[in-house]
């Protein structure tokens, strides 16, 4: 299933991505639910998120923010250390989100298709409540997939690198990379190839890890950001909608977004460098995954290393059983983000049968595409795509986008480690997270049942160990009671 990521990190890169541990300060020590030098887990269920068969009633020492040692019920505690009986859980890696907003989009006055009236929706920054959201839900290391507001997310970083805020390691990916004709008023429009090479050169200098290119973006464009983001040691991943699938592989890019939602090579009437307005759809309901267009064109992303993130979640309002938000998740939100959320679910299964066929052919070319990736060799990751429509939320929606994967046919172990260890491999810290070895770093889910043969136990998470550090899953959950879609 893994597939070598095309330009390796440079080792700062990766550092700046997971820094030392800092001691819990002050504002954090609340959602702390054990620390200490030595922790010992046992009576507890591995799964390894490698793809192996879960052991059961093993014992996992942690020491100093790192795995020590990994054994059966016989394997001794050592001297002072902690001991908590985890009879009846698991423990997995942590989730690495890997399509993951700090943002929340604000839509006044939908209309019938979820569009806000007005030149532009707006795009207010959830800095409070997405990184509490995101760790209580067993998410510790995200990548922001695009930035609107790039100084609060790197200075956000900052702060939870220090110990000063709760929340999981950040790969901060600078401002998206768009050109003109842009919906968002928030965004940076290049002019020119120059000015897309000057774009990456500045963002990387002001600490960003990673870039995303966006949806009226440039061929040429696209190209110089690549080469920049690729001299520094840094990689691009894009949301394209201007720029085929082919054409980007053929650039170098190192990822592509939203599984193969996003692809337009087939759409008809498509121009060069101009996005369509059926963005993708008619190539996706197209694209028979046994055909041979999808076989060639997964055989090329495949060669050219080019991974792809998998989305299920932001799709979902599109498969024939759309799950609603459970009331734990309906308790984060604001009035108005639940209003939202409940408007835009009554848009979608009122919709007309034709619409509603027309959008489930395209869920099941997509879940049948990423199967048919993924079994060619091609490295899936996951993430959600927290957006603002109020089906998808931060972390919620990362335990969501692995139990979709399920359905689209993995087997939970198959899923779990789509959503840890691939996406670390992307990120080149499969050395550091990811799985669950001696030495790598402890970042952990203690879930209440076995999501290794019923995925959605994943949800059941009780503590989330981030370099050693056990978290309350509920502390941080009730912190952001009503407050998401607000700050």
């Amino acid at each position: 299933m893994l597939a070598a990521a095309a330009h390796a990190r440079e080792p700062d890169i990766a550092s700046r991505i997971l820094p030392p541990r800092a001691a819990p300060g002050e504002a954090v020590r609340p959602y702390v639910r054990v620390d200490a030098p030595v922790i010992v887990l046992r009576h507890v269920r591995v799964i390894d998120g490698t793809g192996a068969t879960a052991q059961a009633n093993r014992t996992l020492v942690i020491e100093n923010g790192r795995i020590a040692a990994i054994g059966g019920p016989e394997l001794a505690a050592p001297a002072g250390a902690t001991v908590l009986d985890l009879t009846g859980r698991s423990v997995m890696p942590g989730i690495v989100g890997m399509h993951d907003h700090l943002y929340y989009i604000a839509r006044p006055g939908l209309d019938s298709d979820g569009h806000a009236h007005g030149p532009s929706p707006l795009v207010p920054q959830m800095t409070f409540s997405s990184p509490r959201m995101y760790l209580a839900a067993g998410v510790t290391t995200i990548r922001t997939t695009g930035s609107v507001e790039p100084y609060a997310d790197l200075n956000l970083k900052a702060q939870i690198d220090a110990g000063a805020v709760p929340g999981p390691h950040m790969d901060v990916t600078a401002p998206y990379l768009e050109g003109p004709g842009s919906p968002f008023v928030q965004m940076h429009l290049l002019r020119d190839a120059a000015d897309a090479r000057r774009f990456v050169a500045f963002w990387a200098d002001q600490g960003a890890t990673s870039f995303k290119a966006y949806m009226n973006i440039t061929r040429a464009q696209l190209r110089a950001a690549i080469d920049e983001a690729h001299r520094h040691g840094m990689k691009l991943t894009g949301h394209l909608c201007s720029v085929t699938y082919p054409e980007a592989a053929a650039l170098g890019i190192d990822n592509l977004e939203h599984g193969f939602w996003a692809n337009t090579q087939g759409d008809p009437g498509k121009a060069p460098d101009t996005c369509p307005a059926t963005v993708g759809a008619p190539t996706l309901a197209a694209m028979d995954p046994d055909g041979a267009d999808a076989k060639a064109l997964i055989a090329r992303l495949v060669a050219a290393k080019v991974a792809v993130t998998s989305t299920l979640p932001v799709f979902e309002p599109s498969a024939p059983s759309y799950r609603p938000l459970s009331p734990k998740m309906l308790a984060t939100l604001t009035p108005q983000a639940r209003n939202d959320y409940l408007y835009l679910r009554t848009q979608a299964l009122s919709a007309a049968p034709e619409r509603k066929a027309a959008r489930a052919k395209l869920w099941a070319n997509e879940l049948r595409m990423e199967r048919a990736f993924a079994a060619a060799g091609g490295l899936l990751i996951a993430g959600p795509d927290p957006t603002g429509a109020g089906n998808v939320l931060p972390g919620f929606g990362d335990q969501r986008a692995v139990e979709l994967l399920v359905d689209a046919g993995f087997t939970p172990l198959e899923a779990i480690r789509i959503g840890t260890l691939n996406g670390a491999t992307y990120l080149g810290l499969a050395d550091r997270i990811g799985s669950i070895a001696v030495g790598k770093n402890a970042d952990l889910v203690v879930v209440e049942g076995d999501p290794s043969t019923r995925i959605d136990d994943i949800e059941k998470v009780e503590i989330v160990f981030k370099d050693g550090v056990g978290f309350d899953s509920g502390r941080l959950l009730d912190a952001v009671r009503g407050r998401y879609g607000q700050y």
